[in-house]
């Protein structure tokens, strides 16, 4: 997964869960929970649905990592990048 990939799987979770997000108006620094009024639900949600369409564990110590778009793309690809090579998880 490279980078530009990993970005829109962040924004298209995202939308899953709040979808009327405007990216357009959220800064890929920016803190999306706040921006987009995510609760502690929403969030779990996106971790969820972030989970389902890449199949990489996320653990609660991962949540750090995930609060902007270019956080969240960089954990996808750095994390999908220690599991190449790795059986795929049942």
């Amino acid at each position: 997964m490279n980078r530009t990939e990993a970005l829109e799987i962040v924004k298209d979770s995202i939308a899953r869960i709040v979808p009327d997000a405007d990216f357009t108006r959220l800064g890929p620094d920016e803190k999306f929970r706040d921006a987009l009024e995510m609760d502690s639900l929403d969030f779990l949600g996106f971790v969820e649905t972030l989970i389902e369409r890449t199949g990489l564990a996320i653990d609660e110590n991962d949540y750090p990592a995930l609060t902007t778009l270019s956080e969240s793309a960089d954990f996808l690809v750095t994390r999908a990048a220690g599991r190449a090579g790795q059986p795929p998880s049942p």
